[in-house]
Parts: C-alpha cells; structure tokens; sequence
C-alpha cells in the first residue's frame, strides 16, 4: 500500500529536538508546518487524530491524516488553528504510552500517546503498516511489545 499522506502541525513552543516525529522530516509523505500567530488551516477531508472522537477504522481510509503535535497544555491553542470540517477520529484499544510522561502541572490523557505512537497506529490501522515510522523512537521496542498483545489495534 502507498504511504498515507500525513500533515503534522507542530506547536510553536514544541521543541524539535525532544518530539518524537522528529526523525521522520525527510519522508514524501510527511509535511511538516509551524502555527505562528495568525496560522491557520482548512483540514476539510483530513482524519483529525483525537483523543475524544469516534474510534478509527479500516472505513476511514482514503483520507489524509492531520496530527497536531505539542503538549496536552498547548493542544487547544493548536486546535483553534484547524478550520473547515475535518473528520475526528482516536485511537481505538486503550493502549497506553511507552513514553515516560513528566508533567508536575497538567494532567495529561490517560489514553493520550506520544504523536510517533499515534501516526504508527493510525497508519496501521489504515493499512499502511510501516514500522520504520518508529525507527527513530526511543521506547519503540516497547510500544510494539503492547501491540503484540491479544486484543490491541491492528
């Protein structure tokens, strides 16, 4: 299957150097935008990962993913970003994050994961299984251990 194509819009605070999407800036069909003041972006079309939205399934593909990358905190400023009618949709499954959470003063998602985490299992449950998304993901080999698990996603 041809790789989906994938639009990541990062917070301006988010710091390259600790995302987790930050090895895959080279790939086709990754793009990559910054929201500076006065950004914003018509998603009509694009699955919106969500944590609140309906569960993703085989149905959705066809359509471009949108990710929005920054902290839980910073989310809704990014959110206020995203114009026109973009379909949400979340990660089925309950999987948690292999990413170790250090927030002292906002609680972040229980079923919130890093955004790595969230493209490779969109993607996959897409049909566009592609480990090598992880590549560069620190806490990869325990991610796909919790998806080797009976009953998860994919």
């Amino acid at each position: 299957m041809t790789s989906i194509p994938t639009t990541v819009i990062r917070h301006p605070k988010e710091r390259i150097s600790k995302c987790s999407l930050r090895f895959l800036h080279d790939r086709p069909e990754m793009t990559f935008l910054r929201a500076r003041p006065g950004f914003t972006f018509d998603a009509t079309g694009f699955l919106l990962l969500a944590v609140d939205a309906p569960p993703l399934s085989p149905a959705d593909r066809g359509h471009p993913l949108l990710l929005l990358d920054s902290t839980w905190r910073w989310l809704p400023q990014l959110l206020a970003c995203v114009h026109g009618t973009p379909i949400p949709r979340s990660i089925p499954g309950g999987l948690r994050t292999a990413y170790p959470r250090v927030s002292k003063v906002f609680d972040d998602p229980t079923t919130g994961l890093a955004s790595i985490e969230a493209l490779y299992v969109a993607r996959r449950l897409l049909g566009d299984d592609d480990p090598s998304l992880l590549d560069g993901y620190h806490w990869k080999v325990q991610f796909l251990a919790q998806l080797e698990t009976p009953g998860r996603p994919g």
